[in-house]
């Protein structure tokens, strides 16, 4: 393996003086720019996560590169890969941490489109329907249900679409359901309705679907402090196999706060944005092809046969990019 540890010199700064970027192969390494890759016709959405600490621990600033990079290449729409409010989720629809966390911290015009939110584990400490019921509230905030689907047509094309599942791991960790914080909310959940809803989901055979993407919480694998957790394994043991069958093309999301990609046997590329506010070390596991202790967040371009990335920091320079070709 080539490992390889990167000191991007012109980004030192008080804020990113312990910045640490690992990548595998040296020629997917960028120079630091906050200049992005763009390209005519495509799909274009930010996906963060791990965010809502009332503006604090970098939320702020990760929160204002969001807004610039969401302008600049005019993006459809935001994912939050879950986590959405420190330290113990919302008590209801009415939660004042809607507006700390939420409202007055993304305040930019780019940034008022639709988000789509799935639930973390701090969420499952209070109320996660709250979050569901915010959604009839907040023009922006797509929650309709605690896992749902949706297709995004491409350039507006209807013939040539991603299938995005936004599905809800937490009930899916066998050890939630004897913990004290966790377990009231994820015991009335019935897990195998929810695995056969995503798995008739996935195997839709509309030849407009081009692309197909799950976002959850919890990551399958990951080079952060995780990588042998319960969590891990058992939402790896979980969907690993109905991810394979049905041809996933990327698994986005967040709960390690840092920015990871990871490409393990198979079709399935792994992605991990848990970085909107707190960092944590990363080491780079086996599969591994970037891992990267930053705060930020990344940007996905889709065409019909190339999905683009580009891993952002919170000074606005693109670490990481990458492209998976059809």
């Amino acid at each position: 393996m080539n490992k390889r540890l990167l000191f991007l010199l012109p980004l030192i700064s008080a804020g990113s003086l312990f910045a640490q970027i690992i990548t595998k192969n040296p020629s997917e390494t960028v120079a630091a720019t906050k200049t992005l890759k763009k390209e005519m016709g495509t799909l274009n959405f930010i996906a963060m996560g791990d965010w809502g600490r009332n503006g604090a621990d970098h939320q702020k600033q990760v929160a204002k590169q969001m807004g610039i990079t969401a302008a600049d290449v005019k993006a459809q729409f935001i994912i939050s890969t879950g986590d959405n409010f420190y330290p113990s989720g919302v008590i209801s629809e009415r939660d004042p941490l809607f507006k700390y966390s939420f409202e007055d911290i993304y305040t930019d015009f780019s940034l008022q489109w639709d988000w789509y939110v799935i639930l973390g584990n701090h969420d499952y400490k209070s109320n996660p329907d709250a979050q569901v019921e915010y959604s009839k509230i907040s023009r922006r905030w797509k929650m309709p249900a605690r896992y749902f689907s949706k297709k995004f047509p491409i350039n507006g094309d209807l013939n040539n679409q991603v299938l995005i599942a936004f599905i809800d791991t937490n009930p899916l960790i066998p050890e939630f359901y004897k913990n004290a914080e966790y377990g009231p909310n994820v015991k009335g959940q019935d897990t195998t309705a929810q695995k056969k809803w995503l798995e008739k989901t996935l195997a839709e055979k509309d030849p407009s679907i081009k692309w197909k993407i799950v976002v959850g919480h919890h990551p399958m694998f990951t080079g952060g402090s995780r990588t042998e957790g319960y969590d891990t394994k058992a939402i790896r043991n979980s969907l690993k196999p109905l991810l394979d069958r049905n041809g996933v093309d990327v698994y986005l999301t967040g709960h390690e706060h840092s920015l990871q990609y990871i490409k393990p046997e198979g079709k399935t590329h792994h992605f991990i944005s848990g970085a909107a506010s707190e960092k944590t070390p990363v080491k780079l596991i086996p599969d591994a092809q970037m891992v990267a202790s930053e705060y930020g967040f990344m940007l996905f371009s889709v065409s019909n046969n190339s999905l683009n990335v580009q891993v952002i920091n919170d000074e606005g320079y693109v670490i990481y990019q990458t492209a998976i070709k059809k």
